[in-house]
């Protein structure tokens, strides 16, 4: 029973196989081809596969340039890293993640079978996360066995049907209806950067229009632009922390190591955009044979990098925008006497990226740098707030660091705080109540209620 748990939850926490095997349903479900069967499987899984690869390349950049950061400037502290933190559940909490992960993905498909949510999310390694973050949560309140699995397993589930409902009207006009929901749990924070573009900002001044001038020709090549930029990021920093600092990261000279760096940052970017467009152009219309057969009018919710080519220019603005105002939210924390949050640079770059493309198509420029900056603040300040709720645990060193995992642990503590371990079935009622609730449901843009592009961009 251990080996096929570890076996199941192996496949379901990696998203290039879970894609690969939704879009084999849904070409089951449409009866294609046995030849367009292999490919409509494959591509998914390589388009993954290859975004994933870009990441790691952009990951193995970002992580010497946060040791730069606190090197030069001496700034000691938390940092909020979602993949530490999980190494260190699995090692506590195991079996119990394992579980609520595998029963996380199953409610998934019966919320989207049985409600109006019919959002099926794919982003396995962040379901792997939330799981993480559940099982810590729900053993720091005292609730163990089988009620700690289907307490994290509900929760896991209807959030993975519901986040990307609250804000599809936006994600709808970010990527122009494409057909593909937000499926990242740091949700909230685009969704709010959504919202500020649209209430404060202009869509028709965006970055996506801005003119370079035949001088600066080669900046419209958003690879050499996103080159150009981290290149001198990672230049002044390195400039700041010394050579002899340096000496201990690279052998090569501070210069070379920064362009270099730079460089192969943007080429991660580019894989990130090659890797997307393989996904889109075989995973959305096999989830037609989901939508059409199994779960009628489904939606796929797929990872934040995703949603990078809609508006590239976004995101180093965003990215940019969101690690100062990390910084000038880590300044405040040590101000107000609180846990002291070092700027993860890349919770930062992601969620920076994302809330920037959702700010600039909601609300232009102006969106694009308030909701980027809003959402940096947030990475600051709510990582401080979710430490108390799994300290006790030992993982006092690292937190997590994406809005949606931050907001679920501090909403959880505080209702086992005022409640006791009661709480927690309070908080699952009243999400069995959201599910169904037709005055919460109009709300929002559930599939049962959607509005076309057309009017989303009036």
């Amino acid at each position: 029973m251990g080996n096929l748990l570890s076996f199941l939850k192996d496949i379901f926490s990696q998203p290039a196989f879970l894609m690969g095997l939704i879009a084999f349903i849904g070409l089951i479900a449409l009866k294609v081809p046995k030849n367009k069967l292999l490919t409509g499987t494959l591509k998914p899984i390589l388009g993954y596969l290859m975004l994933a690869a870009g990441a790691g390349v952009i990951v193995t950049q970002l992580a010497p340039l946060g040791q730069i950061i606190e090197a030069g400037f001496h700034i000691k502290g938390v940092v909020p890293n979602n993949e530490a933190i999980t190494s260190i559940a699995q090692k506590v909490l195991g079996v119990e993640t394992m579980s609520i992960l595998l029963l996380g993905f199953a409610i998934n498909l019966v919320v989207a079978k049985l409600t109006k949510f019919k959002y099926i999310f794919l982003t396995g390694h962040h379901s792997f996360f939330m799981a993480c973050l559940m099982s810590a949560v729900l053993q720091a309140s005292g609730i163990t066995g089988w009620e700690l699995i289907a307490l994290g397993g509900f929760f896991l589930g209807a959030w993975s049907a519901i986040s990307p409902a609250i804000g599809h009207r936006y994600t709808k006009v970010v990527t122009e209806d494409d057909g593909i929901a937000m499926g990242h749990f740091g949700s909230i924070q685009y969704y709010i950067a959504g919202f500020l573009g649209k209430r404060f900002g202009n869509p028709k001044d965006t970055f996506a229009d801005v003119e370079i001038s035949e001088k600066y020709g080669f900046l419209r090549d958003t690879t050499v632009t996103t080159g150009v930029v981290m290149v001198l990021i990672f230049l002044i920093t390195s400039m700041v922390a010394g050579t002899e600092f340096m000496s201990t990261i690279s052998e090569q000279n501070l210069v070379i190591f920064s362009i270099l760096a730079g460089l192969q940052f943007a080429v991660g970017v580019a894989i990130v955009y090659a890797g997307v467009k393989l996904i889109l152009g075989d995973l959305v219309p096999a989830f037609q044979g989901i939508s059409e057969k199994i779960i009628p009018k489904a939606i796929p919710a797929v990872d934040c990098a995703v949603f990078f080519t809609y508006s590239p220019t976004a995101v180093i603005v965003g990215f940019v925008t969101s690690f100062i105002a990390g910084l000038i939210g880590m300044g405040l924390l040590g101000w107000m006497g609180l846990p002291l949050i070092i700027p993860g640079m890349v919770p930062h770059f992601f969620c920076g990226a994302t809330a920037g493309i959702y700010g600039d198509k909601l609300g232009g420029k102006v969106g694009c740098i308030l909701g980027a900056f809003v959402g940096g603040l947030l990475l600051a300040f709510l990582p401080a707030f979710v430490l108390p709720a799994i300290g006790s645990l030992g993982f006092e060193s690292t937190t997590f660091s994406d809005v949606d995992f931050t907001l679920w642990g501090i909403g959880l503590s505080n209702a086992i705080k005022s409640f006791g371990s009661t709480g927690v079935y309070y908080v699952a009622l009243a999400i069995l109540v959201l599910l169904f609730i037709p005055s919460f449901i109009k709300s929002i843009d559930v599939v049962g209620n959607t509005k076309s592009y057309e009017q989303l961009t009036k």
